[in-house]
């Protein structure tokens, strides 16, 4: 009983609201909110700022995630965030080169294809165990580079190329066969591509 000899009663709320008595999201529901918002947004989402939207952890996200793909929605994980590769947004010109530079090396070289008009699509090593190792890359733009360029600084992570001695592949996409013939001449002139000869030992 209150001071006022009012009798108190403990407020309750519904199973699975939050404590704003707003009802929470069951999984299939967030999940088609989650795919809507890549679809509507076609940036890179990070996944720490998805978990904040959707009131729930970054290991949620993840489960969402990989639960979309698993029902045949794109989605791509880079290192920027998620994004939504729709078949639209393919460039019609598309080739795969093999490049060998040092980690150092590695912003100049993403550099040097955007700024020729190339869509970096991927990198692609071989692995002696795993075979075929692939990193969803999707950078068109020198923003999107020093973006990416940040988020690996910031991560502390190796990349992929370290595991192959600078050995990999690309995937570029372009508007036109010139552009990809200009990507290449370019990366050969500045000794990134790799050439018919035999390897260093």
């Amino acid at each position: 009983m209150g001071p006022s000899g009012v009798v108190e009663r403990p407020v309750t709320r519904r199973a699975g609201s939050p404590a704003g008595g707003v009802p929470r999201r069951t999984g299939a529901e967030r999940r088609a909110a989650l795919l809507a918002l890549l679809t509507a947004d076609s940036g890179a989402h990070p996944g720490d700022a998805l978990a904040k939207r959707f009131g729930v952890s970054r290991q949620a996200i993840v489960h969402d995630i990989a639960i979309l793909r698993a029902e045949g929605a794109p989605i791509v994980a880079t290192v920027r965030g998620y994004l939504l590769a729709a078949a639209a947004d393919r460039l019609p010109y598309r080739a795969v080169v093999a490049v060998r530079h040092r980690p150092e090396e590695t912003e100049d070289e993403l550099m040097t294809l955007v700024d020729l008009g190339i869509r970096v699509v991927d990198v692609v090593v071989e692995h002696p165990l795993y075979g075929e190792l692939r990193g969803e890359l999707h950078l068109a733009s020198p923003a999107d580079v020093r973006s990416w360029a940040e988020a690996t600084r910031r991560s502390g992570a190796h990349l992929l190329s370290e595991l192959t001695d600078g050995v990999h592949l690309h995937t570029l996409e372009a508007g036109s066969e010139t552009r990809l013939d200009d990507a290449r001449a370019t990366l050969a002139v500045r000794g990134f591509l790799l050439d018919g000869g035999e390897p260093e030992q």
